[in-house]
């Protein structure tokens, strides 16, 4: 119990380093900046608890507000994500998985884990740039940067996938 503690504590303080200190600082294109703090969630495990899962997921997004100067975006996105998480990996998961499963291309088959980092990303990214923007007044603007940012974290989150699993 204690080891699982310390490794989602070691995970949440390498996303928020990752997020503040590099993710941020990108715009590509003026529009697209990376956010990936999301797989912290897609990392939490089929048993775990749902409230804990939230509590988590509060917490780590609360210190990416902090340091990011957005004032509860990226908390109530990634909390929303967080409850719309253990839905999608029932959905997701295969039939014969055990309990204590943990999201993987392993555990889960190639496509099934894509889709699954897929969907959670474009709730996370569709809450977040919603409550960014607050309006649709510059409803292209926010699409395109919508569009863009869901896109590159994708992307940069399957890399970091392959990276972690080996393969």
């Amino acid at each position: 119990m204690i080891l699982v503690f310390l490794k989602r504590l070691l995970q949440m303080a390498g996303l928020v380093a990752l997020q503040v200190l590099v993710c941020n600082h990108i715009h590509f294109l003026g529009y697209a900046t990376p956010m990936l703090y999301v797989l912290f969630v897609v990392w939490l495990p089929l048993n775990a608890s749902r409230v804990g899962n939230l509590l988590w997921a509060f917490v780590l997004s609360l210190l990416i507000d902090i340091f990011s100067n957005t004032p509860g975006e990226a908390a109530a996105s990634l909390t929303l994500t967080a409850f719309v998480q253990w839905p999608l990996l029932q959905l997701m998961a295969p039939k014969e998985s055990t309990e204590d499963m943990v999201p993987s291309y392993q555990t889960m088959g190639r496509w099934n884990h894509v889709r699954y980092i897929l969907l959670l990303t474009l709730v996370h990214h569709a809450a977040f740039y919603l409550l960014e923007s607050f309006s649709f007044f510059h409803a292209r603007e926010v699409l395109v940067a919508f569009g863009a940012s869901v896109w590159l974290s994708f992307l940069l989150m399957l890399v970091l996938e392959t990276l972690r699993h080996g393969k």
